[in-house]
């Protein structure tokens, strides 16, 4: 049984709006996460889940609300977003005491909607179950979707009338450097001090006030952007209202997974100036840290001045800290053991190679040293005896076989919004399990074939 507990209302009033969701009328269960509901010690029928996470019910000691923040959007800052389309239904504690929200997506209008219809799609929902999953199972941190609902209702969208469905995603909290930013621009210190006191609680209790919580914040998002970059990750969004501070990946809207290795790579329909491209999202990482920092300023230093010197003393080290993070990835895959000056030139060279071939990146990593690409063979023609004298070996426990392939994706979530859920569910099956070897997944392993048209991802509002 689910018994939910509400520390975000009690302890932080005034930095939301207590509301319910809209009432589905019609709700059935489409996919539930029956790994995440055991490790959250959670029983629960289908039917009656079915109801709570999609608004037809409100579950006991729930009290659900819709969370204030602020962000910056492609650069530019909307001093109020919130909530529009989700509600917190609270927190659960977890079998070993961890607290977990309980969030549901696409419930329903908010006061902060900005026009929007509150509501979502069958098929964005089920991209963020999916790629949460494919998340997880790379080892990276993330939120996860426990369930999605078909609400019964239709919602209308720019390709016509879709299948609506809430999302219920679980997370460590839904606190982000846009939660911090909505009360600095309204100069309201207290509340600053209130979420400041609760995020360490919550996050890196012991941590030292402001600037202790920013050391954690940095330090979990530099090695959670580097583990992006391991895989291809390319979220699309980075605005700094997706920047949770649990260090979690947030918000799957439009995402994707880089198939053929570009730096420059955008997937996002909405990203036209590449602002979040794929060799970008460190810089976004250390912008949007710099975003953070700026609304602690006022908890830092009673001195203005010294204030901003102090932030400005932290920003200076995110770039090391970031490229130890990256380093620490790369030498995983490329099979690199102890650490060595060079090492950072051997990455650099082993993507060069890649860019130059045009090469998988998926694949690249997980053949190295085995049946390479023939023009990524003849590209690290150099490369490679330096690699071997360095002590490189082949690194399948770091580098997986199965990603969340674009057109794969593309085709499970059309079949699940025309009514067909099992090409979403064998796809679900073979990203759980990244690593295992590629004998029989050939589908799941293998790029998308030539000639297909470049791959857009949109965001789903």
């Amino acid at each position: 049984m689910m018994k939910f507990d509400n520390s975000y209302l009690r302890d932080l009033p005034g930095t939301y709006l207590r509301l319910d969701p809209d009432v589905a009328p019609s709700p059935r269960l489409v996919a539930y996460n029956d790994d995440l509901a055991a490790a959250l010690g959670l029983e629960i029928a289908p039917g009656q889940a079915a109801r709570w996470f999609s608004g037809a019910e409100v579950p006991e000691g729930a009290a659900p609300l819709a969370m204030a923040y602020a962000g910056h959007q492609f650069g530019g800052f909307s001093a109020q977003l919130g909530d529009g389309r989700a509600h917190l239904l609270g927190e659960v504690l977890g079998p070993d005491g961890r607290r977990w929200d309980i969030h549901l997506k696409g419930s329903g209008r908010t006061p902060f909607s900005r026009g929007g219809d509150g509501r979502a799609a069958v098929g964005p929902m089920l991209r963020e179950f999916l790629m949460g999953e494919a998340m997880a199972a790379l080892g990276i941190p993330t939120t996860r979707a426990l369930s999605v609902v078909a609400t019964g209702q239709e919602v209308l969208r720019d390709t016509g009338r879709v299948p609506g469905a809430v999302l219920a995603r679980v997370a460590a909290s839904h606190l982000r450097v846009g939660t911090f930013q909505f009360f600095a621009a309204r100069g309201e210190v207290g509340h600053l001090r209130a979420l400041t006191d609760y995020t360490i609680a919550r996050h890196c209790p012991g941590a030292d006030g402001a600037l202790g919580l920013f050391d954690a914040v940095a330090a979990t998002q530099c090695r959670l952007i580097a583990q992006w970059m391991g895989v291809g990750f390319i979220h699309g969004v980075m605005n700094t209202d997706n920047m949770a501070l649990s260090g979690e990946t947030i918000d799957y809207g439009p995402c994707a997974m880089m198939d053929a290795y570009a730096p420059g790579r955008v997937f996002s329909s909405i990203d036209r100036q590449g602002r979040y491209a794929y060799a970008n999202q460190p810089l976004i990482l250390g912008w949007n840290l710099a975003r953070f920092i700026e609304a602690l300023v006022p908890l830092i230093d009673a001195d203005g001045e010294r204030a901003v010197e102090i932030a400005n003393d932290r920003l200076g080290r995110i770039a090391g800290a970031y490229q130890a993070e990256w380093l620490a990835v790369m030498r995983g895959k490329l099979g690199l053991s102890g650490q060595d000056a060079g090492d950072l030139a051997l990455a650099d060279g082993f993507l060069a190679a890649m860019a130059a071939a045009g090469a998988d990146f998926t694949l690249a990593f997980r053949r190295l040293g085995g049946a390479m690409e023939p023009a990524l063979e003849a590209a690290l023609a150099d490369w490679l005896p330096a690699w071997a004298a360095r002590g490189g070996r082949a690194a399948p426990g770091c580098n997986p076989a199965v990603i969340a392939r674009n057109h794969l994706v593309e085709a499970a979530l059309e079949a699940a919004t025309a009514g067909d859920i099992v090409p979403f569910e064998r796809l679900l099956a073979a990203v759980r399990q990244p690593y295992a070897p590629e004998a029989g997944r050939e589908a799941f392993v293998l790029p998308p074939p030539d000639g297909l048209a470049p791959h857009v991802t949109y965001c789903g509002t």
